[in-house]
């Protein structure tokens, strides 16, 4: 194999996360931190962020120790790994963004039993080289973070008027008060995968709806 497929190889892991492989969209996994923090831009991005962080580190030392790790206690490994990062990821927080740790609370220490998270490690970087492995766990932090912040975007500007504290509307705007409720956020990812499902449908529809010249020349 040359350079350049590897090249290629290494693009197309981290670029699968963003949309082929969505851990939210496609997935269905993280659900717990996309819906309960999600109340503005600023908490989904900082979640999503912290997530990365997470899942990079602990996809780089388990995909290098992955011939040392014994197979008999390879997911209690895998979860000492995980909470080391989540453990400093929490400590870096509070000391330098003390109000984004605040309104993260018991959800940024759930980051240890986030499904995807350690089932990257599981089905990924301990098959994997480190390349491919850090590879893949940005792309999957990536997609996860951007689905974190375009529902944290929806719901801040219709439940508050605002998007990054920024006021949108004027003061005679009347805010939907339940987007910045927990029903707010199974609300907006319902409407987001009906979209998508109905973006899918349309696009099979067109596919199946273009003539085979090749095969209409041929007869």
């Amino acid at each position: 194999m040359t350079a350049t497929q590897n090249e290629k190889t290494t693009f197309e892991e981290f670029a699968k996360g963003l949309w082929d492989q969505n851990p939210i969209f496609i997935g269905l996994l993280g659900l717990c931190p996309s819906l309960a923090v999600t109340n503005n831009l600023m908490n989904g991005l900082v979640m999503g962020l912290a997530t990365v962080f997470v899942l990079v580190g602990s996809s780089f030392l388990i995909s290098l120790l992955r011939h040392l790790i014994p197979k008999a206690v390879r997911i209690s490994t895998y979860i000492i790994v995980i909470a080391t990062f989540v453990t400093t990821v929490d400590f870096l927080l509070e000391a330098t963004m003390p109000a984004a740790h605040k309104a993260l609370g018991a959800f940024l220490s759930l980051i240890v039993v986030n499904c995807v998270i350690l089932g990257r490690q599981e089905a990924f970087a301990s098959k994997n080289p480190v390349g491919r492995s850090v590879a893949d766990a940005a792309g999957m932090g990536a997609g996860f973070t951007l689905t974190l912040c375009l529902i944290g975007g929806i719901r801040e500007v219709l439940g508050s008027g605002t998007l990054l504290g920024a006021n949108l509307f004027g003061d005679g705007f009347e805010p939907w008060v339940i987007m910045k409720l927990p029903p707010g956020g199974f609300l907006t990812l319902g409407v987001l995968l009906i979209v998508l499902a109905r973006m899918k449908d349309a696009k099979a529809r067109r596919a199946a709806a273009v003539p085979d010249t090749g095969a209409t020349e041929a007869a």
